[in-house]
């Protein structure tokens, strides 16, 4: 019975098509809540909960992939950065300048309005700066809209997705992430913190930073043990009967169903029939500008379309603006993934030149 990790190909899987899916999934979940004011869901869980989870679920099987890779803590937080800040960075940026006052001219105000009246683009950027998103509006504007005042409504997992590179990185120092058993009891006690949360009961941590961990350490050990973690037909059956009731009965589908949402994606990532490796990766930009560029689509003409075409042009007009982030911003950095300061370069460590390698490992996350 062939395995995950015999299954796994660096080169040929369909990591890159299933973070784009998500990303499209995000976008449409977001699309209907801007126009209907509903959020769609499947049981007690809704589209975007499902979307989610699947990023930080891919983001730790690649993740703890690439520390183990890489042999290098600098390295590995150096590849992290490059990945996530650069688009980041230049996303708020777009919105501050382009987007905020193109928002302002659609309401009838002036174009100056975002940079005086409060909360200013010079307050966003700089308290956004550091990737835990602190404030989501921009002088005052989008106040009339379904979800108002709200740029950037999906960039608040970005803090809770390098939280979980902190957790994975320090695991890693001290030497357990080469000893998976330690992992597996770290998971294992996320899981019961979460189910017993989801009864009422408090626990250490908030609803989103136990998910989001959970989650993402979830997919962290099915790479760990991924030579235990057959590949078959009937497990994919047993899996899909559990995700699907677990996501139609429970509040939290989590409880019951996590590991079997788990399987589900990463049987996908790994044994489609024919594998789609794509030549740019959209997935990042698609997340970050779908929000902004939906807010915009409700201030015009377009609002008034069916709800199926108003999501639609809003996926039209991110794509290329994902390009964009990609060709411009995103791409270039993550050229820069191999520069190493040489006190900082262990005996032994090696630098992987390999870039189809780089862009599916390093890629990981939204």
């Amino acid at each position: 019975m062939v395995t995950l990790r015999q299954g796994y190909d660096p080169r040929r899987n369909s990591f890159d098509l299933i973070r784009l899916a998500l990303a499209a999934l995000v976008a449409v979940s977001h699309g209907i809540v801007m126009h209907t004011g509903t959020q769609p869901q499947w049981g007690m869980s809704t589209l975007g909960d499902f979307a989610v989870d699947g990023f930080f679920v891919l983001s730790g099987f690649l993740v703890a992939n690439s520390y183990l890779r890489l042999h290098s803590f600098f390295r590995f937080s150096w590849h992290r950065l490059l990945r996530i800040m650069p688009g980041f960075w230049v996303c708020l940026l777009v919105v501050a300048l382009i987007v905020a006052p193109v928002a302002a001219l659609l309401q009838g105000l002036p174009v100056s309005t975002p940079f005086v009246e409060p909360p200013t683009v010079f307050h966003f950027l700089a308290v956004n700066a550091g990737l835990l998103v602190n404030e989501y509006g921009i002088g005052g504007l989008l106040a009339d809209n379904p979800t108002p005042y709200i740029f950037i409504g999906s960039l608040w997992t970005l803090a809770l997705e390098a939280m979980c590179y902190v957790a994975l990185a320090g695991l890693g120092l001290l030497g357990l992430l080469r000893h998976r058993w330690p992992i597996l009891g770290i998971t294992v006690l996320l899981w019961v913190l979460a189910s017993i949360q989801s009864f009422g009961v408090a626990v250490p941590f908030g609803d989103n930073i136990l998910r989001m961990l959970l989650m993402f350490f979830l997919g962290a050990c099915a790479h760990l043990f991924a030579d235990r973690v057959p590949l078959h037909w009937a497990l994919l059956v047993v899996a899909i009967t559990l995700f699907v009731t677990s996501a139609a009965l429970l509040e939290n589908y989590r409880v019951a169903g996590a590991a079997a949402f788990v399987y589900l994606l990463l049987y996908a990532a790994a044994r489609l029939p024919r594998p789609v490796r794509l030549r740019v990766d959209l997935s990042y930009g698609v997340f970050m500008y779908h929000w902004p560029l939906q807010q915009l689509l409700v201030l015009t003409a377009a609002f008034a379309l069916p709800t199926w075409a108003f999501v639609a042009l809003s996926l039209a007009i991110s794509v290329p603006v994902a390009l964009a982030s990609w060709h411009l911003v995103e791409h270039p950095a993550l050229r820069r993934k191999d520069w190493t300061p040489r006190w900082t370069r262990r005996p032994g460590a090696r630098v992987d030149q390999d870039a189809a390698d780089q862009r599916g490992l390093a890629s990981a996350g939204r």
